[in-house]
């Protein structure tokens, strides 16, 4: 039996937590009209602009950061997307980091003009493809990318130091990265003068 088009979306979301992209319909040949009337009779949904999901696909872990990454690369968004700061550490397991919304960070030259969902907190910065990695199939900057991302927002420097302890254990650094990111935090707290860890109550 042939397979219908849904039968071709489907295959392609069931790799990506149910989600699926408008782009990535067209080049399974699902054209733009199909998707509306899958819409139209609630076989699928639409999550953001240019984003729609399965609903019989159970959400995982990590579904809403899919959901953000996509979202800034659909409609030929940029590539070099990334999860980042406080839920980069989320998505590797390092520290006690809970953030409550989703940081992600596009290139400075990153055009979105279509409407930034409200669980996402944009950063524009140009990340290298070097600090990007992939962690559970998502873009997420490098442990040392997002350390010096932390560092520079005025991230709390305990949950900054517990993850380097964290990453270095889990095997996601070397014992000379951690050592150097750990020099990197005492030239943190050297150049705003402190003696402590006077930085923001949280890392939202």
């Amino acid at each position: 039996m042939p397979r219908s088009r849904f039968d071709e979306l489907a295959a392609v979301a069931e790799e990506n937590d149910g989600l699926v992209t408008a782009e990535q319909a067209r080049l399974a040949g699902v054209t733009d009209s199909v998707l509306a009337r899958l819409v139209q009779r609630g076989r699928i949904e639409r999550t953001a602009r240019g984003v729609y999901r399965i609903p019989y696909f159970p959400p995982g872990r990590f579904s809403q950061y899919r959901e953000a990454v996509l979202w800034a690369k659909a409609n030929r968004g940029p590539n070099e997307v990334a999860i980042s700061h406080a839920t980069a550490l989320a998505v590797y397991g390092i520290s006690d980091a809970n953030p409550h919304v989703i940081h992600l960070t596009v290139p400075r030259s990153a055009r979105l003009r279509r409407q930034r969902p409200k669980s996402v907190v944009l950063h524009r910065e140009d990340v290298t493809r070097e600090e990007i990695t992939v962690q559970e199939g998502i873009p997420v900057t490098t442990v040392g990318r997002t350390v010096t991302d932390l560092l520079r927002s005025g991230g709390r420097v305990d949950l900054v130091r517990q993850a380097i302890s964290d990453a270095r254990r889990e095997g996601f650094i070397s014992e000379s990265e951690a050592r150097q990111l750990r020099r990197q935090v005492e030239m943190h707290l050297k150049s705003i003068n402190t003696p402590g860890d006077r930085m923001e109550p949280a890392i939202s």
